[in-house]
Order: C-alpha cells, then structure tokens, then sequence
C-alpha cells in the first residue's frame, strides 16, 4: 500500500513540476495562460497534500523514532521504541546501521528498523563545500526516506544531532499531519564548539539553526531540569523534564552470571584471565572468580583485583588523561605498601578517539594496574556494570546541561561512581552519598585510595559499601514507569 501511495506521490509531484514549468512559459504569452497554469499547479498541489495526509485506522497507532545516529548507540532512543511498542504503538525506528542493537528492539515485532545511510558531501575543493553538501544530501535523503513510509501520529527525533533532521522533520510533519517531538539531549552547537571554537561562523550558524527551528516542534522532551530551564528563558522553548533512568536489565549481577561473564571474556580479553595456572586443577578460573568442580558453586576470590569501569563514546567532552594520570598515582600508592587491591580498568566503547587513548595507555608500563578498552554487546554491558566494584564517568557536558547516561545505569546496577564535576551533576550524583564528584586526577587518585582501601572488606564496612547499600536503598524510578508518566500523555493528548 504504500509503494502505491509513494508511486502516486512521484506522480503528482512530478506533475506540479510540469504544470509550474509551462505555466513560467505560458505566462510570457498572456494573462489567461497564467491563470490556467496557477489553477492547475493548485490543484495538484492540493492533491499531494491528500495523499501525503491520507490516514487510515492505525495512522494514531504508528509513531517514526529518528536518530541521524548510529542505533545501536543510542540506547535512550532504543528505549522510547521498546516503551511505544509496549503500549501497542507500531514504530518505524530510522537510523544509521552500525552497532547491533539491543536484542529486545531486534526481537520485537512491532519495531521496523529503516535504516539510512551517513551520507559524504564532496570530498574535493574547501571543507565548507563538502559540509554543505553533506547536509543538502542528508536531507533529500531523509525527505525521501520519511515521506515513503506510512503516515505517522507523531515523529520523536532525537537532538543532537539535529543538522538536518530538525528542519527536514518539521516539514514532513507539516506535510503529513504529524506531531513532532523534539528529544532534546544536549545542544548540538555546543559539541561542534569543542572542536571549531565558540566564534566559529558554523556554529553561530548551528546555533541559529537549532534556536530557530527548535521551536517549531509540538512537543519537546528534555533530560535535565536544568536543561529545562534554559531552553524557556533563551530559546523560549517549553519542555518535559524525561530523565534518563535505568530500565529493568541493569541490576545487580549474582555471583555465578559474573562467573559465567568473566568466563567468556577471559577468552578474548587476557586481563579477565588468572596468572599462573595449576596443572592438574579442574577448577574454573578467571581473575576474579573460581567454581568449585565438586558442587559447582561459585566464589570471588579473596585477592582478587577490584573491578573498574568506565564506558565512553571516545569525544572530546571526555578527557581520559585524567582518569590515566590517577591511575599512574595509584600504581605509585601501591608501590609504596598501600593496602590496596591491583585493578584491572575496563574502558568500553567506540569513537573517534579510541586510537589516540590507546597509544598513550600502550606506552604504560603497570605492575599492579591493568587497562583494557573492549567493546561488548549489548547484552553483556548490564551484566559488567552489575559486576563490577566502581566506576568513573569522565562525561563533562559540552553545555554543563545534560547528564552521563553511563552513571544512571551505573546506579540501576548499585554501583557507586567518582565523577568529573559539571554544573547540573548534582541531579544525579550526590556527592558522599552515592558516589564522589572530582575536578582533576589528583582527587581521582585520592578517591580511588580512600575508596579501596583494604579492599575486599572495604564492600562491606567502608564508604564503597554504605554508597552501594545507599544505592539498594533509594530504590529509584526505572525507565518504564517514567516514560508512561512523562511521555505517554504527550501521545494521548488530543
């Protein structure tokens, strides 16, 4: 029905552009032929504008979640798409192709993944000219790529990035009748401002763009209160506070799924394996955990490393130097007879800064600290949060507006954190109670040594425990019952 509908619309269109043709001919000859050629262009006009509104019995049940981004890394919009599903929505989930998403969207029936293509603008001549042309054909793309899909009730885009899908949504919705819904995660301005300055023609340009046309959605969503804030009183924008919360995979991880996860990595990964194997031992091994061969019960080893992770997407809002420096210190604290625990650190993610980190982690030489930088599914990644004994999250927002999604699935799994400071970390992080806040790697350092400290005993009886039982404690919303407070009466309004 719908390449029907699309080979109608190319049609139609095709005859708009013929009508207006021969009527910019016709008019050099008379008045009559001008209104002829006026008349015809409007009713065809008229008529695409039937076919691309045309409605059916479930127009009210669809709803188009757009990331001009890689799904799979995109896990708040994966989430929008699994809620929508769950209350009987069919989604169209278009998106860059990349990372395999989370097994549930891939399993769900009710969500069609369209995938798009990250398009290049010209690679020859000035680097304006390439940027331009990327976005010009980006957004016939993703015209073309919106338009053949059914009518929509709403379309829920997230934002960064919104350069071009904000404007190329709100002129689809306005041809179809949608609601748009902006997701607003962070400015997008702010991130190009990292790389080009703050003076950069491109980003005054950018921030134009997002402050102009942000207004024209129907609804808006943001992550922050404080985001919230500066979007009424700069933008004139009203938005719904929607903070990231964790869904129901990010628990805490029994002792024998550790096992079972330390056991597959430990294939791939050597810092997960143990030193100095036993000949003749059948007991399962890894460098934290053993199964017993007789019962098959699973143990944490008493001198096992402490666990540490930190995910991130590799951008410059994330200085790693920091988070390498404190474990330089660290390596020294131990050096020195600290009672403290070696660490294996695990980094995970992808991005354009991957490389460069791993040189500078390459030229480290550690005794008693170990650095790896996988990337895992989807799957495993709850599983390592719930197994792990700390994190730190280098996320310093490029607008001081948004907050580290990797820290509120740390917390939906208990496990305490140390973050770098920003303006609004204090909605999520609260400091001394469920977790510290540092400025540079010298107070990393000195957190992880207080932390640590006599490590394992310190889970039960030092900080690192009462942050984790202050964790079990606050209980806290999950993303389901969130989403259906804050979001769910935004697609029911009338």
């Amino acid at each position: 029905m719908a390449d029907a509908g699309e080979s109608m619309t190319l049609v139609t269109i095709s005859l708009i552009g013929f009508a207006l043709l021969a009527g910019f001919y016709l008019t050099t000859l008379n008045a009559l032929w001008t209104l002829v050629s006026v008349t015809v262009t409007a009713v065809l006009v008229s008529q695409l504008l039937r076919k691309l509104r045309r409605r059916d019995a479930l127009t009210e049940r669809r709803v188009c979640v757009l990331v001009l981004g890689d799904i799979g890394r995109s896990p708040r919009m994966q989430y929008h798409a699994l809620s929508l599903s769950k209350h009987g929505y069919s989604v169209t989930f278009v998106g860059f192709p990349g990372t395999k998403p989370h097994q549930d969207v891939i399993g769900d029936e009710r969500i069609t993944i369209i995938p798009i293509t990250e398009l290049k603008g010209l690679q020859v001549g000035p680097r304006m000219v390439s940027y331009v042309t990327k976005v010009i054909l980006q957004s016939l793309q993703l015209l073309l790529v919106l338009l053949k899909t059914d009518v929509q009730s709403h379309i829920l885009m997230q934002n960064p990035p919104g350069l071009p899908s904000i404007v190329v949504t709100w002129l689809v919705c306005g041809l179809r009748g949608s609601r748009f819904i902006i997701d607003w995660h962070n400015y997008g301005y702010t991130i190009m401002a990292l790389s080009h300055g703050p003076d950069h023609p491109i980003v005054r340009l950018a921030q134009w763009y997002e402050q102009l046309f942000g207004r024209l959605s129907s609804h808006n969503l943001c992550v922050t209160n404080a985001m919230k804030k500066d979007l009424q009183n700069n933008w004139n924008i009203r938005a719904t506070t929607l903070y990231d919360k964790p869904p129901a995979i990010f628990k805490e991880t029994s002792v024998d799924l550790k096992h079972q996860l330390f056991m597959r990595l430990a294939k791939t990964i050597p810092q997960f394996r143990v030193c100095g194997e036993r000949p003749g031992d059948e007991t399962e091994r890894t460098a934290f955990s053993c199964r017993d061969p007789s019962d098959l019960s699973v143990t944490l080893t008493s001198g096992r490393p402490a666990l540490l992770i930190s995910s991130t997407s590799w951008t410059e809002d994330e200085d790693f130097s920091i988070l390498l420096k404190a474990l330089e210190d660290y390596e020294g604290f131990v050096e020195a007879g600290a009672s403290l625990p070696s660490l294996v650190c695990v980094i995970t993610g992808k991005g354009p800064q991957k490389d460069h980190y791993r040189k500078l982690i390459d030229t480290l030489s550690f005794e008693h600290v170990k650095i790896c930088t996988p990337w895992l599914e989807a799957e495993d990644y709850p599983v390592l949060l719930g197994s792990a004994d700390l994190g730190v999250c280098l996320h310093k927002s490029s607008s001081g507006l948004d907050l580290p999604m990797k820290v509120v699935d740390m917390f939906g799994c208990c496990l305490p954190v140390c973050a770098i400071h920003f303006y609004c970390l204090h909605e999520l992080v609260k400091h001394e109670e469920n977790g510290l806040i540092f400025k540079d790697s010298e107070e990393l350092s000195g957190q992880l040594k207080s932390l640590l400290w006599d490590f394992p005993d310190c889970e039960d009886e030092g900080k690192l425990g009462q942050f984790r039982r202050n964790l079990r404690a606050s209980g806290g919303q999950r993303w389901d019952q969130n989403w259906d407070q804050n979001v769910l009466p935004l697609l029911t309004a009338p």
